[in-house]
């Protein structure tokens, strides 16, 4: 791919054939014909418990991947100033924020058959929606800002200032009084599942880490892209 005439780098177009993406919803998918007609219902729960096989994993990918490597490049780009920390970064963030609206829609749809809910002002969920607010918001300063080096300061800041709230939500649970439920994997005892959904869990992870892994990699080329095309107006 070229730009005005001058050749772009292999990273930022799609010439070639990215194959991880695709593969990460097939996994998806694949994952959750398991979960549905090859792992055992829950006893308590019943078939509900099944959206914990998206929803702890969006969880996960997001506030232990995203939030936590947005925070991480952050900070490394105020210390080295490089442009492609600060696209990492965002693109992290924005992935990170789908991640997070799949955990707020899959929360209500698991609870309201078995707390008879939608929703509660618990630390943990509020925490978690609170977050995703502070991410919007992070997107939208990015929007605001055109000139590239006060954004990416500012936008610096605010990222690692978000990531806090991560270990705060992790722990809400044992800080508070919650209706959600305690940790059955993050804990310090052997995680309290059977073998077919412990099974089933572990490759629901996978899968949807390799869909972060295939989003992430699509909206850093998109960015690169992006700073490009504007480098290249500018020069003009």
């Amino acid at each position: 791919m070229t730009v005005h005439g001058t050749p772009a780098p292999a990273s930022a177009g799609a010439d070639h054939t990215d194959l991880l993406l695709p593969v990460g919803f097939v996994a998806v998918a694949a994952v959750y014909v398991r979960a549905i007609f090859f792992t055992p219902v829950e006893a308590v729960q019943g078939p509900a418990q099944k959206i914990l096989y998206v929803h702890a994993t969006s969880a996960f990918v997001a506030l232990y991947l995203a939030f936590a490597l947005m925070a991480v490049c952050s900070l490394l780009y105020l210390v080295l100033k490089d442009e492609k920390l600060d696209r990492l970064a965002e693109s992290l963030a924005e992935v990170g924020l789908a991640f997070t609206t799949v955990v707020l829609i899959t929360g209500p749809l698991w609870g309201k058959p078995i707390w008879g809910a939608w929703w509660t002002w618990d630390a943990r969920l509020t925490a978690t929606l609170f977050l995703w607010f502070i991410i919007l918001g992070y997107l939208l300063l990015r929007g605001a800002l055109e000139e590239r080096g006060m954004r990416a300061r500012y936008s610096a800041v605010l990222g690692m200032l978000a990531a806090l709230l991560v270990p705060f939500i992790h722990l809400s649970v044992y800080l508070f009084r919650t209706m959600h439920p305690m940790p059955i994997v993050l804990k310090p005892s052997a995680p309290s599942m059977s073998p077919e959904m412990l099974v089933t869990f572990m490759s629901s992870f996978l899968a949807f880490t390799l869909l972060f892994a295939g989003l992430l990699r699509a909206r850093y080329r998109y960015a690169t892209l992006r700073d490009l095309l504007q480098d290249r107006e500018a020069a003009r």
